[in-house]
Order: structure tokens, then C-alpha cells, then sequence
């Protein structure tokens, strides 16, 4: 499907509802993503990393995949965990440091802050369904960036060793914060580096949701047949700031980023459905309201839940704590209550301190 909507190539299999939910879902990750900034410029979130334009690769990968199968996302998948399932308010928890928003995650492993660390987690779950004779896949997803560092290779090899139902999911979003994709490979694709592990590699356009559940269920499909590994490398842009630390006007040219607000994803369905009398004013509205609904829910859900006690920041490393871990904690409520003293000493003296 190009910029226009107009499909170039074979559709996967997909029926008029099923392509209207898939609508649904980008809409509603959008509006998410768009609030969850607002909240974290105001203090109510900590450091988050937004997916603008990337919406095609988070909903076409999860609805590729089946429940039982292992996705292992980085940071910049939190519209991929809604789509697979996970509740807006555990996916916001997380962000606001909480870790009790993996706690009921079924089979989506919590986010890989570390870049490109998590790949050979994905092929160790992929070796450990091929040990146990299951037909599920596991599935990494990481950024361009990602692919310049070491423990990529090293999760191809073993893959392609051990002939892995594995999927490694590459968004290539052009940068890695500010470092331009041409400055870290002079590889003509990044799908091809796939060759030297001895495992397919796959380009798709991942601003095409039809292109990517094309390329994700191939791979899955050959993955469940014994056929083994696959990367994926998927041609999309960030059109945001790196981060929520970030300011993307600092080192590329806003002429780039508008050229491919032109190709963006949502926009792009959008036009299809149109053309095909899937899409109304009415339909828009409609669903544009009920995610502002449920995003706002899941903010006010997130932020009444009551904070972790500290004891709990330990308990889930081991499955008993060590020693130097529970020195650790003993240091930290100390700290914690040094900390409190000083506090109410400090409003005390101020309080003191008026006629």
C-alpha cells in the first residue's frame, strides 16, 4: 500500500472488520502516546520514549502474532503491549517507575531499556520451545541502532546455529537519537546482515500495516514449520523527539521529518479505507472518542494506584533474597527515613520562622 493508500502488492488475508480494528487500535495507541506526553511534561510520568509514526509496526506486529507466542519489546513498544493485550493502565504504570505493570503481562516480557540486550533473550525462549517440542515463536523488536551493537550478532548466530523459531523485528526509524542511519552501517540493507548468521533477512515497509503482518506472518509461519529465523527489517520514521529528553531539531532538518509526515501510517489506512467505504467522519470521531476515554480512565486508574512499598523493589530479583540485597534494602529505608527527618525539619523551620 503506498502513501496514497492505494494497494501495489498482494493483501494479506484480512476481513472489513478485521481492518477497521486494526484502524482502531493505531487511533487509539496515537492518542495514548500524545497524552502521556502531556503527563510527563507536567511532572506526572517519568522519562518516556514515543512511537509517533511508528503506530503501523506496533499494531501489525502484535496482530501477527499469537497470544502464546514471546515478544520481547524495547522501549519504544508500548502501542505493540496495548495491541497484545496489556491493559493502557499497566502500560502507563510502568512509566511511572512502578514495575507492577509487567506483573500480570501473559507472555510479553517487560521493556529492554538497554539497547539491543534483549535479542538473545528472544533466542533463548526460542531455544527453549524447540527443546520443548511447542510451536510458539518468540519475537525481539529494536531500532536501527540496535543492529551496530554486538549482542545482535551474537542472538543471528545462535539462531541460525540452532535453526531457532525466532523473529527479529529491526523498526527502522532512520535514527538512533541523533545519529543518522548511514552513519552506522555502510550495509546497503539492514535485513541482509541476516546472510552471515546463515538466516533469512526480510525488508517490508513498515509504515504499510498490510506490508508488515505480510512480513510477520511469513516469518512466523516458517518459524512454527521448523524452517527456523528470521529478521525483519522494517523502513518507518520517528517523527518525534527521541525522547522525552530529546530535541530532534538539534541535529536534522524539519524538511526530513515533513516529507515523511506525508507517509506516515495512520493517514495511510486511513485513505484506503476510505477508498474502500470502511472509513466515516462519524466512524472517526466515534473511536477517536472512546480512546481520549480510555487513556484518560487509564491515567486516573495508574495514578490512584498506591505506591510500591520498598520491600518490593527487592523481592522480585531472586526468589530469595541475598544477603547483600537485604543490606541493600536496610540502607535504603534508612535513607528513606534520614530523608523524611530532614523534610519535616525544614517545613518546621520555615513554619517557625513567620510572626
Amino acid at each position: 500500500m503506498d502513501e496514497n493508500g492505494k494497494v501495489t502488492g498482494e493483501m494479506p488475508k484480512l476481513t472489513n472488520d478485521e481492518i477497521k480494528e486494526l484502524y482502531k487500535k493505531m487511533v487509539t495507541i496515537r492518542v495514548y502516546d500524545d497524552k502521556t506526553m502531556k503527563i510527563q511534561r507536567q511532572g506526572r510520568v517519568g522519562p518516556y520514549i514515543s512511537y509517533l509514526g511508528q503506530e503501523a509496526c506496533q499494531v501489525g506486529i502484535a496482530a501477527s502474532l499469537r497470544k502464546d507466542d514471546w515478544f520481547f519489546p524495547t522501549y519504544r513498544d508500548s502501542g505493540a503491549l496495548y495491541a497484545r493485550g496489556m491493559p493502557l493502565k499497566d502500560v502507563l504504570l510502568y512509566w511511572m517507575g512502578d514495575a507492577r505493570g509487567f506483573a500480570n503481562a501473559g507472555n510479553n516480557f517487560p521493556i529492554c531499556i538497554p539497547v539491543g540486550t534483549h535479542p538473545p533473550h528472544a533466542a533463548g525462549a526460542a531455544f527453549a520451545a524447540k527443546i520443548k517440542g511447542k510451536d510458539y515463536v518468540s519475537l525481539a523488536t529494536f531500532g536501527d541502532g540496535a543492529t551496530s551493537r554486538g549482542d545482535f550478532y551474537e542472538a543471528m548466530n545462535f539462531a541460525g546455529v540452532f535453526n531457532l523459531p525466532v523473529i527479529f523485528v529491526v523498526q527502522n526509524n532512520q535514527w538512533a537519537i541523533s545519529v543518522p542511519r548511514s552513519r552506522q552501517t555502510a550495509s546497503q540493507t539492514i535485513a541482509q546482515k541476516a546472510i552471515s548468521a546463515g538466516i533469512d533477512g526480510v525488508v517490508a515497509d513498515g509504515n504499510d500495516i498490510f506490508s508488515v503482518i505480510k512480513a510477520i506472518r511469513y516469518a512466523a509461519d516458517k518459524a512454527r514449520s521448523g524452517k527456523g529465523a528470521t529478521v525483519i527489517e522494517l523502513l518507518t520514521y520517528r517523527l518525534g523527539d527521541h525522547s522525552s529528553a530529546d530535541d530532534q531539531k538539534k541535529y536534522r532538518e524539519q524538511a526530513e521529518v515533513e516529507t515523511w509526515k506525508k507517509k506516515e501510517p495512520v493517514e495511510r489506512l486511513k485513505k484506503y479505507m476510505l477508498s474502500k467505504g470502511l472509513w466515516s467522519e462519524k466512524f472517526e470521531q466515534d473511536i477517536t472518542a472512546e480512546a481520549t476515554q480510555a487513556a484518560e480512565k487509564a491515567i486516573t486508574d495508574a495514578e490512584n494506584i498506591p505506591s510500591q512499598k520498598l520491600d518490593e523493589l527487592f523481592e522480585n530479583i531472586f526468589s530469595e533474597m541475598t544477603p547483600n540485597l537485604k543490606e541493600e534494602l536496610e540502607e535504603l529505608k534508612e535513607a528513606y527515613k534520614d530523608r523524611s527527618t530532614e523534610s519535616t525539619n525544614k517545613v518546621e523551620k520555615i513554619e517557625g520562622s513567620f510572626p
